[in-house]
């Protein structure tokens, strides 16, 4: 069976079309990229310097940042809560201050961006942030986090068995 040109060539150019007019996972230009990453780096290294300024440059005003957390004994889930005046009070009331230097992490990884979204995992002292950012009046700042705690390390086995 003869290979007919014109049509290997109409495939591969509608092929060639469909892929550049897909949108991009990470359709973001560098300067949102850093732009992201320094709306993590002022919510997570403001956390730790206790500066509620940088904290609250980081965060929308009507910022959700949430937890869950399950009572080991019922099982039974409740969600915690907290506004962004809460954080950034919190901040200013010496935040991570306590945490010590050696033990703070501020790793940021941008997960996706498309357009004027992002999500973003910042792996802290003890925890991770999973955040949503926005393009909000020009800038990049964090609308929602969703966080969880380390697990808490075993505890010692008293007869000193494995």
């Amino acid at each position: 069976m003869p290979i007919r040109t014109p049509r290997v060539l109409l495939a591969l150019a509608v092929v060639v079309s469909t892929l550049a007019a897909a949108p991009s996972l990470h359709a973001q230009t560098a300067a949102d990229s850093a732009a992201i990453r320094a709306a993590a780096h002022d919510y997570i290294d403001g956390w730790y310097a206790g500066d509620g300024a940088r904290m609250e440059r980081a965060l929308h005003p009507e910022l959700a940042k949430r937890r869950v957390a399950t009572d080991p004994q019922s099982s039974r889930s409740r969600l915690i809560q907290m506004s962004a005046l809460t954080l950034i009070n919190g901040t200013r009331g010496g935040g991570g201050t306590d945490i010590p230097a050696a033990q703070r992490r501020s790793e940021v990884t941008i997960l996706d961006v498309f357009q004027g979204a992002a999500s973003v995992r910042v792996r802290a002292a003890s925890w991770v942030d999973y955040m949503h950012l926005a393009k909000w009046n020009g800038r990049w700042v964090i609308v929602n986090v969703l966080w969880e705690n380390d697990p808490p390390p075993p505890a010692p086995n008293p007869a000193g068995g494995h």
